[in-house]
């Protein structure tokens, strides 16, 4: 019985709504991601599971570099239980400019080419990656996990970032982020 009430339960959060460039926009203000990741930001998250429940939180220093062709990223990551992993991203903005614009990036771990479209305030980045989870003994495993990011500028200084996570397939939580530009 359990088994039929887990899948019953994977099945419709499966089948839950995600954002969509076909939503309407709900602000007139445009995202230019070069500009606002050039620079210091600060980040805060949470990682939650299908269930709803927190796994895990997280602050992230940001330090960004756009040289006019390429962003590139470096950021470091503290857990709540002091652990920490850093990630470099590389992005190239691959759009036409006076078009929404496309991106593609690599990081460690990365499988492949990370791909991700511009549109208003809105971001969509999409990517496998190898993620490090840590262990009850204190070492780190890697789970192979594929995200659907979703990011809209609320301001001028704060993104808000909510990233969907799946495994083979299937929904297994996600990620909320809110960053800050830092002046």
């Amino acid at each position: 019985m359990r088994r039929i009430a887990l899948a019953s339960l994977l099945f419709a959060a499966a089948c839950t709504g995600k954002p969509s460039f076909d939503d309407p926009a709900l602000t007139d203000r445009a995202l230019n991601l070069e500009e606002f990741f050039d620079g210091r930001l600060v980040a805060h998250g949470q990682f939650q599971d299908i269930l709803g429940t927190v796994r895990r939180s997280f602050v992230v220093q940001i330090a960004g570099e756009w040289d006019g062709q390429t962003l590139r990223l470096v950021e470091d990551f503290v857990y709540e239980d002091g652990s920490t992993e850093q990630r470099v991203w590389t992005l190239v903005k691959t759009g036409p400019i006076q078009a929404d614009q496309t991106w593609q990036g690599t990081a460690p771990g990365v499988i492949g080419v990370a791909t991700g479209e511009e549109n208003g305030n809105r971001f969509n980045w999409r990517y496998e990656i190898d993620l490090p989870v840590p262990a009850a003994d204190g070492t780190a495993d890697t789970l192979r996990v594929t995200f659907d990011d979703w990011m809209w500028q609320l301001t001028d200084d704060r993104l808000f970032n909510r990233a969907y996570m799946k495994r083979f397939g299937f929904d297994i939580g996600d990620v909320s982020i809110s960053f800050e530009k830092l002046r």
